[in-house]
């Protein structure tokens, strides 16, 4: 994808999605996420390449797909005048809903969202959590066969992201919808999402299921921070040299290291620091993370203060 400026969001990606699965994009912030999504959901023009949707062509039945979707953006998109239930019957009749039909879906949406309690007050006076969840409502109300999340719990707190969590594991087991979700949350990803794709500079980097990802680093993960950077070099160097470590490489105030069984070769390792005359001022041993998988493949890490607060054939290719 490349905008009319010249900017090159995404290009050469390619990744299926099956029926009932729960997909995660996982990359920082520009890595191209929302660019992918807002093209799958036919919200932007693709330059190139085959786009396949629910089994519909993009460029061919772009309406169909439209109806056969559900979006939740970044951006809330509720009328905060409005209120819960009024902005769900709003949706409703934008999807061509009406009667017995829509008051029981906008009935049992907010029943599901925990909203029944408020849904005569306007959205303005609900929370940053209520509001998301009011739009995750909307989203559903057409009985989405696909539905895209885009970074659905950036901004909230905690509790508010695990409530949301919890409503869209809900979803996609007891309903079988498929959902795509893009996220710059490790923990987020890690938990919700059965099968990944990485990006980073709108190219993808791996894909895999969490625990393929983090079994591919092939080791446990040491981390050392060092007071004196400049002694990296000479600490990768040591590390090398110590049987059992795998790779080694530079890491956001320091140097990480993967290794097999790490806590066998600790001693080793603080050993041989000791005799260059370097002490590091952290050293920890941990399982690989997602987290790990990024540094290893792009070299840093997609950072906390980043953020902005029956086999089938494939779904979406």
């Amino acid at each position: 994808m490349v905008y009319n400026d010249g900017t090159r969001a995404v290009e050469g990606i390619s990744f299926s999605v099956d029926e009932g699965e729960f997909f995660g994009f996982l990359g920082p912030n520009g890595a191209g996420k929302s660019t992918t999504i807002k093209v799958l959901t036919t919200l932007l023009r693709k330059n190139s390449g085959k786009v396949s949707v629910s089994g519909l062509d993009l460029d061919k039945s772009p309406g169909e797909i439209r109806k056969a979707v559900g979006v939740l953006s970044q951006e809330t998109s509720l009328d905060v005048d409005l209120t819960g239930w009024e902005n769900l019957h709003l949706q409703g009749r934008l999807q061509q809903m009406s009667g017995r039909v829509l008051d029981e879906r906008v009935a049992e949406l907010l029943k599901l969202v925990q909203l029944e309690d408020v849904a005569k007050k306007p959205a303005g006076h609900y929370s940053g959590g209520m509001r998301k969840r009011l739009d995750l409502a909307s989203a559903l109300i057409h009985r989405p066969r696909l539905l895209f999340l885009d970074e659905p719990t950036t901004g909230l707190d905690t509790q508010s992201r695990a409530a949301i969590w919890e409503y869209l594991e809900g979803l996609n087991r007891n309903e079988g919808i498929t959902i795509f979700l893009t996220t710059q949350y490790l923990e987020e990803a890690d938990r919700l999402c059965r099968k990944l794709s990485v990006i980073d500079h709108g190219q993808l980097i791996a894909n895999g299921t969490p625990s393929e990802l983090k079994e591919s680093i092939g080791g446990d993960t040491i981390n050392l921070t060092l007071k004196d950077a400049t002694l990296r070099p000479t600490v990768k160097e040591i590390l090398r040299a110590v049987p059992g470590v795998i790779d080694v490489i530079d890491s956001d105030g320091g140097v990480t290291a993967y290794a097999k069984s790490a806590g066998q070769i600790i001693a080793a390792i603080i050993t041989s620091l000791d005799r260059a005359g370097i002490q590091p001022s952290f050293l920890s041993i941990s399982s690989p993370t997602l987290d790990d998988v990024f540094l290893r493949k792009t070299g840093r890490r997609i950072r906390a203060e980043e953020l902005s607060r029956k086999e089938t054939e494939p779904f979406l290719t």
